[in-house]
């Protein structure tokens, strides 16, 4: 009786035990789904109002102000080279120097017929002059007299060309001649660039025709040069509008006194527009570009909880790391700057600012 009392209680004992078991692990499981997933941490900044320089960014090219390929007017035999590849040369400086060995003995010979020519008129003229000849031998003696003189101009020409000179002053690229060649009327000799100043040329569309003048300064930025800006201003705006594109040609002059600036450079530049006062701006990268639109994660607080909600906005331009708001936030608004990429509409968070990305970036 003692031992069936005993094994009845043990039954019990764990029938009584599994129930309670069972009920504690509902319990646990229950608390722990109350409880949610952790707060995600971000970093948060606020809409601020800033001055801004509003800007028309384009891409374009580098292109000489001046810049041609020297080349040989007359035939000859190359005497003597006075430059070197990549040399400066100063206007007029003489480059190449052909043979006039044999041009310069028919120049004597032609300044002989020259003195005969005005010896035989001199006489003819005396002669006209006492009515003792007719008056055409005279005109006849001062026409040889004219034409000797003009194969003598054209003689001289002929070796001036010979004497090949820089027609500016500017760059010299790479030498393509050798003394003792034969050069053809049109034989290239060397490339000749001036370099200061410098033109850069871009297109914008038409619908900012209005906005652009002669003069307007902007700023260049090429990719040998990241860290470096070059000014300049609006040389001059193509008077029709091309088609294909739509868009205005524009040429922009630019100092660069140190030649860094090189033709078929690819040119970032910068139209500078008038300032505008107050412009809402976030950092670009707490914006989140969709097919659909730009949102960011705008920071809600309540009953000491924070939260954040979806928010779609307009932007428009970016200008070192910070995006123009155009609507949708107001200024002071706490947005997620970073972390957002894990966030789900309505999640909790926690604020962590301390580490500053924007600091760090100008560090590097």
């Amino acid at each position: 009786m003692i031992k069936r009392l005993a094994v009845v209680l043990v039954f019990l004992a764990l029938v009584f035990g599994g129930v309670f078991g069972w009920k504690y692990l509902q319990m646990q499981k229950q608390a722990a789904a109350n409880m949610g997933p952790p707060p995600a941490v971000v970093s948060t900044r606020r809409v601020t109002s800033e001055r801004w320089q509003p800007v028309l960014e384009a891409i374009g090219s580098i292109t000489p102000m001046r810049g041609v390929v020297v080349a040989a007017e007359v035939p000859g035999i190359i005497r003597k080279i006075y430059f070197d590849s990549g040399q400066h040369v100063d206007e007029g400086e003489l480059l190449v120097e052909l043979d006039v060995e044999v041009d310069r003995a028919e120049l004597d010979a032609l300044q002989a017929d020259r003195r005969l020519a005005e010896i035989t008129r001199n006489r003819v003229a005396q002669i006209v002059s006492d009515n003792l000849g007719p008056r055409s031998e005279l005109d006849q003696a001062q026409a040889r007299l004219d034409r000797t003189e003009a194969e003598i101009a054209a003689k001289q020409a002929m070796i001036r060309k010979k004497a090949i000179r820089a027609p500016f002053a500017g760059e010299l690229g790479i030498r393509i001649i050798n003394p003792g060649q034969y050069l053809a009327p049109g034989d290239e000799i060397v490339q000749l660039v001036g370099l200061d100043p410098i033109y850069a040329e871009y297109s914008l569309p038409e619908r900012y025709l209005s906005e652009l003048h002669v003069g307007q300064a902007l700023t260049v930025r090429v990719q040998a040069y990241p860290e470096s800006v070059f000014e300049g201003s609006i040389y001059a705006i193509s008077p029709s509008i091309q088609t294909a594109s739509r868009s205005v040609r524009i040429r922009a002059l630019l100092s660069n006194p140190d030649g860094r600036l090189r033709p078929g450079m690819f040119a970032e530049v910068d139209t500078l527009l008038e300032e505008r006062d107050r412009v809402l701006t976030l950092p670009e990268r707490a914006v989140t570009y969709n097919p659909y639109g730009e949102s960011v994660f705008v920071v809600n607080e309540a009953d000491g909880t924070r939260t954040v909600s979806l928010t779609q906005l307009k932007t428009g331009q970016v200008r070192d790391g910070r995006v123009e708001i155009v609507s949708g936030l107001d200024e002071g608004t706490e947005v997620v700057s970073d972390g957002h990429n894990k966030l789900r509409n309505g999640q909790a968070i926690s604020v962590d600012n301390s580490v500053d990305p924007d600091a760090l970036n100008l560090r590097q």
